[in-house]
């Protein structure tokens, strides 16, 4: 049974893993097709990898790449560039639930998980309680949580908050999926989050459960 249940829990990042080949296969074969934009939006979109997405889009056919899908293309290649491990975190100044402006840069100083999330998302909802866990573990060791939601109505963020007991900091514009820290970010698809050290250095992109748990005890020491 053991044997068994180990295997299915490899299964969907073996699906994954296969998913991403095959789109990869796809971009490739038709360099003149406009729709393979939408394609190539979808490689890596909980994870995505700026030089691997470059890469991919320079093979392109030019009047793809010059085509207005292309330029809005590209600029979310700019986006992923920006926000890669090593840079400087870009600001984001958004309200917080009093209806007050709160920025990033108000808990310089600290390592901060700027986390991406909305109350309709299940797997954000589903993440939550493993978030809950490592705040816990190291709210005290200078460590914040700035949670930045992708949601259109008050309320429901409100109440996401209040339910799953998100004791740290949030903001949002209430734009939905165009919330303008998520487009500086290049954030497609939630859950996604941004670890960034005191000096406002991103560390480390898309770690949950174990592995942010691991990399906050290795800085935090």
């Amino acid at each position: 049974m053991k044997k068994l249940l180990c295997l299915l829990a490899l299964l969907p990042s073996l699906l994954f893993a296969q998913q991403k080949e095959e789109l990869i296969a796809q971009v490739k074969a038709n360099p003149k097709n406009i729709e393979t934009l939408q394609t190539l939006q979808r490689i890596g979109v909980y994870n995505p990898e700026y030089k691997e997405l470059q890469g991919l889009f320079k093979k392109l056919d030019k009047k793809v790449r010059k085509s207005t899908q292309g330029k809005i293309f590209e600029r979310y290649l700019d986006a992923l560039k920006n926000t890669q491990v090593g840079k400087k975190a870009p600001s984001i100044t958004q309200l917080n639930l009093a209806g007050e402006p709160y920025a990033l840069s108000d808990l310089k100083g600290k390592y901060v998980l700027v986390d991406f999330w909305a109350s309709w998302c299940p797997p954000c909802r589903e993440e939550n309680p493993n978030l809950v866990k490592t705040y816990a573990q190291f709210k005290d060791k200078n460590f914040e949580i700035l949670g930045v939601s992708f949601d259109r109505e008050f309320a429901a963020w409100d109440k996401a908050i209040k339910d799953d007991k998100l004791t740290w900091k949030h903001v949002s514009d209430l734009q939905g999926w165009n919330n303008s820290a998520g487009q500086t970010y290049g954030v497609k698809a939630i859950p996604q989050n941004i670890l960034i050290d005191p000096q406002g250095i991103i560390i480390a992109r898309n770690l949950h459960g174990d592995a942010l748990n691991a990399k906050l005890a290795e800085v935090l020491q």
